[in-house]
């Protein structure tokens, strides 16, 4: 084994963190008789050699040797290089991807291109590893075949070829799995997949395997789905509750003229046949019934020929042997606990599914939600069902999965919180403590579950505040749900995190949330803000003090501020300035004491200090003439920062700025979208005209999904939009929109609902004509 290895110059190469002469050993540890050493060079691969799914000349080098471990029977946990392989050799790049290439990333997308061949020119062995004793093999090995083998045809029959004769259930929901991937990778073969995986949703013994089946419809052609896919997997998921656990044997024979194979599997149909898995011989052509199918064939690499020989070399794999092989729970190892990735990744996936019957009935549920799409009045009818089950692991899941559902679509969930509130009353912690994370980032919308929220709040004081080893404590997330909600019963909670040696980073945010409710907490804010010493520590020590402080608009705390500003450190001190000068502007007239302090910082125009001091002059004293000069020169700052926010300031003064409009209005042809923003909302603002500045804030709306509750609020204070404006066509469409604006693909923001939820209630107001003026 690794024959020439020593021949490759490694050091010449480099990884993700530095030269890749250590990548041998990294190769030779994946073949150690030793789990340990096994598990450490895997996560080596996946920490330097394939970082963050990069493709570096070193990567491309491994491939023929990654080969060589995986069609070795004496090398153990085979899966996981399976697995490897395929993350390698699976990067797509399409088209449109190509034409955003620049010149830096040319090397990068040619190490992805060659990649892709070297490991779909190898991708023949998939086919033998497909029936391999070792059952993470056989786990792995269909979507590998899936992803890289060049003819999916051939693919998808040798999927099905196999199901009847798999003995282990996690690896049947592999093969059907891989059936949608091919689906989805070739869409002519997308018809026949569905029909295919309709026939094993309705006839397959297993209900683990139906539901496998539904979700992969779900993903690859929703219209064949059940009317009544609801009750469907309802039933399923009853049926998966009550039946015994899977012994991981071969199933008997379905009965005469079910149309079944083996295990209550689908066989194929009489006018729908396919080429066998026979790799020896040339690719067979496609049936004469279906769509022609061409193969995207990939870039052949140029510099590591070699590579793709290696690959290449493979001996022919012979047709799929039917006869049963070891089940997958028999041939599984303990896996040592090893300090990597890989090891605590499978340590908390052992936590998590502890005592669960079918662990893998949570990734069937989120495939079938992502491919139910928006579909919100299924998903939440579907959710209600396992948040009803007598199972905690199912109602964990669903609690989780409300959470996804609600941050992206919009719809009414009244029913779904108050079940996800139900179970904060539950003895189990993962359960209860999964509910209170969900609610946290629901805002107003947690409403439904607000009285389970505040009894959770008084059965666990202990949760009020959180310590981590390393960073400032922050609230419980129970206390920052009810404070979201502007519920007072929070007030007690924060209260106490307000008398803690340290206080929570983030008691100044839930205290705004809170508003007036809030109010007695004005003076425990002032004295905490009192004793804070003015050293290194200042800033994490004062800012939440100064955040609740400005939320409450408490002027009566200006002497304290007044301290603050005059003695912040060095270190970090123009953030604690900045929270200092926000709460003075907040207190507005009633920090008439720091005007003095404030006309000294404005000595210095074009500065960030001095703009800031500017804004909170205004709001004190209402001196337009001192400070319109310091916030004109701000609007000529090199820093776009610097020009926003004196653009913002400016507006704040309306007419009495109305001198800067044509600096303004020059503004709107400016790169930087967000100041093209605040300048026409500064425009309107000083000038009170609207035609141009509804125009620049229309187009930014259509360029940037995030400046729409910025622009919203500025038409709802402009007042009533005409009916059959561009305005209210805007507006309407987005409130007619099922999907959140802000909603991302694989990412999310803790106050994203929140956002959301805001820019709809902008919309329906300015559609209302609630506020003042009106546009043209």
């Amino acid at each position: 084994m690794f024959s020439g290895i020593d021949e490759v110059d490694w050091a010449s190469m480099e990884h993700a963190y530095g030269p890749a002469d250590d990548v041998p050993e990294l190769l030779r540890g994946l073949a150690s008789d030793d789990p340990a050493e096994r598990e450490a060079a895997l996560d080596g691969m996946y920490g330097a050699v394939h970082h963050q799914g990069d493709v570096y000349a070193c990567t491309l080098a491994c491939i023929p040797f990654l080969f060589e471990l995986v069609v070795d029977p004496g090398v153990q946990d085979r899966g996981g290089v399976v697995e490897l392989l395929t993350s390698i050799g699976g990067f797509d790049l399409d088209e449109d991807d190509e034409a955003e290439i620049d010149e830096d990333e040319i090397e990068g997308a040619a190490n992805y291109a060659m990649a892709a061949a070297a490991v779909t020119a190898g991708a023949g062995v998939f086919f033998e590893l497909i029936a391999d004793e070792d059952p993470g093999v056989r786990l792995a090995a269909p979507l590998a075949l899936a992803t890289l083998h060049r003819h999916p045809v051939r693919v998808l029959a040798l999927l099905r070829e196999r199901l009847p004769v798999e003995p282990d259930e996690e690896v049947r929901l592999a093969l059907v799995e891989a059936a949608g991937r091919v689906a989805l990778r070739h869409r002519p073969l997308a018809e026949r997949v569905g029909k295919w995986l309709g026939l094993l949703a309705s006839r397959a013994d297993s209900p683990g395997l139906r539901l496998a089946a539904l979700a992969q419809l779900a993903r690859c052609s929703p219209d064949g789905l059940p009317g009544d896919v609801v009750p469907v997997v309802s039933g399923l998921l009853r049926e998966m509750r009550s039946a015994p656990e899977e012994s991981g044997g071969r199933e008997e024979p379905a009965g005469p003229g079910t149309g079944a194979s083996p295990g209550g599997i689908p066989a194929r149909e009489d006018d729908e046949p396919e080429p066998g898995p026979d790799t020896t011989a040339p690719p067979a052509p496609a049936p004469a019934d279906s769509e022609p199918v061409e193969p995207v064939e990939p870039v052949q690499p140029v510099e590591r020929a070699q590579a793709v020989e290696r690959a290449q070399a493979v001996e022919p794999v012979q047709p799929v042997d039917p006869e049963p092989v070891a089940s997958a729970e028999a041939g599984r190892g303990e896996h040592v606990v090893t300090p990597t990735l890989v090891g605590q990744l499978r340590s908390l996936y052992a936590q998590e599914n502890a005592g669960r019957g079918a662990p893998w009935a949570a990734d069937l549920l989120r495939t079938l939600h992502v491919g139910l799409d928006d579909r919100v009045g299924d998903r939440t009818a579907l959710l209600a069902d396992q948040l009803r089950s007598p199972d905690r692991h199912q109602r964990i899941d669903a609690v989780r999965m409300s959470g996804g559902l609600i941050r992206a679509w919009r719809g009414p969930y009244e029913e779904l919180v108050a079940l996800v509130g139900e179970q904060l009353a539950d003895p189990e912690p993962r359960l209860a403590e999964a509910a209170s994370h969900v609610l946290e980032e629901l805002f107003g919308l947690a409403a439904p579950a607000a009285d389970a929220l505040a009894a959770r709040l008084a059965a666990d004081p202990g949760g009020w505040v959180k310590t981590w080893a390393g960073g400032p404590p922050g609230l419980g997330s129970t206390v920052k749900a009810l404070a979201r909600l502007g519920d007072a019963r929070a007030v007690p909670a924060l209260a106490a995190a307000l008398e803690r040696e340290q206080v929570a980073h983030d008691v100044g945010f839930a205290v705004g949330c809170l508003g007036a409710a809030a109010r007695p907490l004005a003076g425990v804010l002032r004295r905490r803000l009192a004793d804070v010493k003015l050293d290194e520590n200042a800033y994490d020590r004062a800012s939440p003090l100064l955040a609740g402080l400005t939320a409450l608009r408490a002027g009566e705390a200006t002497p304290e501020v007044l301290r603050v500003l005059r003695g912040a450190p060095e270190y970090r001190g123009a953030w604690l300035r900045t929270a200092a000068l926000r709460a003075l502007g907040a207190f507005g007239p009633a920090a008439r004491e720091a005007v003095p302090e404030l006309r000294a910082l404005i000595s210095r125009p074009g500065t960030a200090s001095a703009t800031e001091a500017a804004e909170a002059l205004w709001a004190a004293s209402g001196d337009a003439d001192a400070v319109l000069p310091v916030l004109i020169e701000g609007l000529e700052s090199d820093q776009v920062h610097d020009r926003r926010s004196a653009a913002v300031a400016l507006g704040a003064l309306g007419p009495r700025a109305a001198v800067v409009a044509p600096r303004l209005r020059g503004l709107l042809a400016h790169d930087e979208l967000w100041l093209r923003v605040d300048a026409a909302i500064a425009l309107w603002e000083v000038s009170g005209r609207t035609r141009e500045t509804v125009g620049a804030l229309l187009t930014a709306w259509e360029q940037n999904r995030h400046v729409r509750v910025r622009v919203a609020e500025c038409l709802a204070r402009m007042g009533p939009v005409p009916e059959g404006s561009a305005a209210a066509h805007v507006l309407r469409s987005e409130l007619v929109s099922v999907r959140r604006h802000n909603a991302m693909d694989g990412g999310y923001g803790s106050h994203d609902i929140h956002e959301d939820e805001k820019l709809l209630a902008l919309c329906r107001q300015a559609l209302r004509g609630a506020g003042k003026g009106s546009t043209p």
